[in-house]
């Protein structure tokens, strides 16, 4: 079994060291002593050790940072400097052009925009068009990139990257395994896409995308679940293994149309070590391993050190063995259920109370481990998916040991909601 195992309503993924530290004597509660929550931290020792074990998973392959994960410039340029990391990999145009004018160069959208404004910004500035690299997989997304360039349809060349579809497919394409994202499926079909690119003014293909999220984002050592967990894995390697001939004829049709393709892009945080094996690949996307949210907790292959937590403070005692914090309802994207819960952390041994959960406004808390906190006391919790967690808090107090050592705004504090 994995270091790092969660169950529905209780993390038991805590280093040894803390399953019996009492309330408020966590480094994080030294740490933030003088704070009142609710507050989040990042724990820059585990924020930097994540960090290496990522560059050596990639086993020389540059890594390029899945900014979503992150949502924070300062430590987008921390990672940035950081040997074996190289590029971004954004989420929207706003946020794209955002991070271009802020100095940051080699920054690939990793989805299609219909942002008309943005690609009008991006065409008519030199520097934000060789900053950013946009993503298409149909011709209908180069029209509106046209139709959105200044009057007269002149404008700055755009830099393409062709996405592939990585899903695992079965039953003659009947059963799916792996998310909907493009429609470009075979190497005939991404070659057709890669001509209308080349032989269109104003753009330049550079590079390609596949994102297998099916085995990079789906952990395979499942706490109480053998089978289950067995099951995951013996299709996540046959999953690997047809995706990587495809991808390698994928690429390879491509570059007979674009020799001059600058990058092949893969991986995820859960499969990082999986995709740089491939030498089809030249460099690796991850972001959520910087952090380690609860989601990446189930997984055979690596564990790491959870470095992002959030803190509400303790502001009722209901009665034995129960206090109730304020807020800490953060669910986070994709289907409903319990793993998209944040989970109770520090100190061990509380969980949700089952027929209310954590709340928009109160959450209460069950277990031993209530009795000993103290009416301000914080409550420490993992968020279930990384970057999230930035979109309820306007800045990260960046923990050293037990000392806060800078205060630095997210995404949010910044005035942006990308998304």
């Amino acid at each position: 079994m994995s270091p790092h195992t969660v169950d529905t309503y209780g993390d038991t993924a805590l280093p040894r060291a803390l399953h019996s530290v009492r309330a408020g004597e966590t480094p994080f509660d030294r740490a933030t002593a003088h704070l009142d929550a609710p507050l989040a931290v990042v724990d820059l020792r585990a924020f930097d050790a994540n960090a290496a074990d990522l560059v050596r998973r990639a086993k020389g392959k540059p890594v390029r940072v899945a900014s979503k994960s992150v949502r924070c410039r300062a430590l987008l340029e921390r990672v940035l400097a950081r040997d074996g990391f190289a590029g971004i990999m954004s989420f929207t145009l706003a946020e794209s052009l955002w991070l271009a004018r802020s100095g940051f160069t080699d920054i690939l959208l990793a989805y299609p925009s219909v942002d008309r404004a943005g690609f009008a910004e991006l065409t008519a500035d030199p520097k934000l068009a060789a900053a950013v690299t946009v993503m298409a997989d149909d011709p209908a997304q180069l029209d509106l990139i046209d139709a959105a360039r200044p009057a007269g349809g002149a404008g700055e060349e755009v830099r393409v990257c062709l996405e592939l579809d990585t899903s695992y497919r079965l039953v003659g394409g009947k059963v799916r395994v792996g998310a909907r994202r493009s429609p470009l499926r075979t190497p005939a079909q991404l070659a057709a896409l890669a001509r209308s690119v080349v032989g269109r003014p104003g753009f330049r293909l550079v590079g390609l995308m596949a994102y297998e999220g099916h085995v990079a984002g789906v952990g395979d050592e499942v706490a109480g679940k053998p089978v289950f967990s067995r099951a995951i894995r013996v299709i996540q390697a046959a999953a690997r293994k047809e995706l990587a001939q495809r991808r390698w004829e994928a690429v390879r049709a491509v570059r007979a149309v674009a020799p001059r393709l600058e990058f092949v892009n893969g991986g995820g945080t859960g499969s990082v070590q999986h995709t740089a094996a491939e030498a089809a690949v030249t460099e690796i996307a991850a972001g959520s391993g910087l952090y380690v949210p609860r989601l990446f907790d189930n997984f055979r292959s690596f564990s790491g050190r959870p470095a992002a937590l959030f803190a509400q403070p303790v502001v009722r005692r209901p009665g034995p063995g129960v206090v109730t914090v304020l807020g800490g309802g953060y669910p986070a994207s994709g289907v409903a259920g319990p793993d998209r819960l944040p989970v109770p952390y520090l100190p061990a041994g509380l969980r949700y109370d089952p027929q209310e959960g954590p709340g928009e406004v109160q959450t209460p808390l069950l277990g031993p481990a209530a009795d000993g906190l103290r009416i301000g006391d914080k409550v420490w919790f993992r968020h279930a998916k990384a970057g999230e967690l930035c979109e309820r808090f306007t800045e990260l107090q960046l923990i050293d040991g037990d000392r806060v050592v800078g205060t630095v705004p997210t995404y949010r504090g910044e005035g942006h909601a990308f998304l």
